[in-house]
């Protein structure tokens, strides 16, 4: 699959101009929220945490850390679950707010990931996912995104069967494979104007 030569112009447009323009506008926020993490639990102030990427390379995700430090550098890479205890206490305000993904501003900027495509999930998930849902690699034609199309329809949070992967796999590649500036823009303004709190993040 060629994309043509309007996606890669406004991709580039809506990734390093208006995600550069994000960074800076939310920059405040970004550095009151690194205070926050700082005075209320020891450990760093970003998790850094290795993504499959446009072909599946993988890439560092950046994010603000919101687990305690022991339970943020577990290998294992355990999804959160409701009332998770690995979770501080501003760590869950910033969760149900998807605050903790404003870092990932950088990884958009700096090219690993764009302002919208399939969310990259850790690369132990990916392997599994993969042997789960048979279109499952086919969501590495892009690059990642900070929100996409199955964010955008209620596909996010815990995954729990395998109903869940292939749903949200399905309009992942549903983006990808109908790709177009209207779309591109209808995902970008239902992220911004989404309630404020999610059920389903944790």
């Amino acid at each position: 699959m060629q994309h043509s030569a309007l996606y890669h112009c406004s991709k580039f447009v809506t990734d390093k101009v208006v995600g550069l323009c994000l960074l800076v506008f939310l920059f405040p926020l970004i550095f009151v929220i690194a205070c926050a993490i700082k005075l209320t639990s020891k450990g760093d102030i970003f998790f850094y945490q290795n993504r499959g990427g446009l072909g599946g390379k993988t890439f560092r995700i950046i994010k603000f850390r919101t687990m305690f430090r022991e339970a943020a550098e577990d290998e294992s890479v355990p999804q959160a679950t409701r009332k998770d205890t690995r979770i501080t206490p501003i760590g869950a305000f910033l969760r149900r707010r998807s605050l903790d993904e404003l870092p990932q501003l950088f990884n958009v900027v700096i090219g690993d990931m764009s302002l919208v495509g399939p969310r990259p999930h850790a690369v132990h998930h990916d392997k599994q996912f993969a042997t789960r849902c048979a279109d499952y690699p086919m969501r590495f034609r892009v690059k990642p995104g900070l929100t996409g199309w199955a964010q955008v329809n209620g596909y996010r949070g815990l995954i729990h069967t395998d109903e869940d992967i292939q749903k949200r796999t399905t309009l992942d590649n549903e983006y990808i494979d109908n790709w177009n500036l209207w779309l591109e823009m209808v995902i970008l303004l239902r992220t911004l104007i989404a309630p404020l709190w999610s059920p389903n993040a944790h």
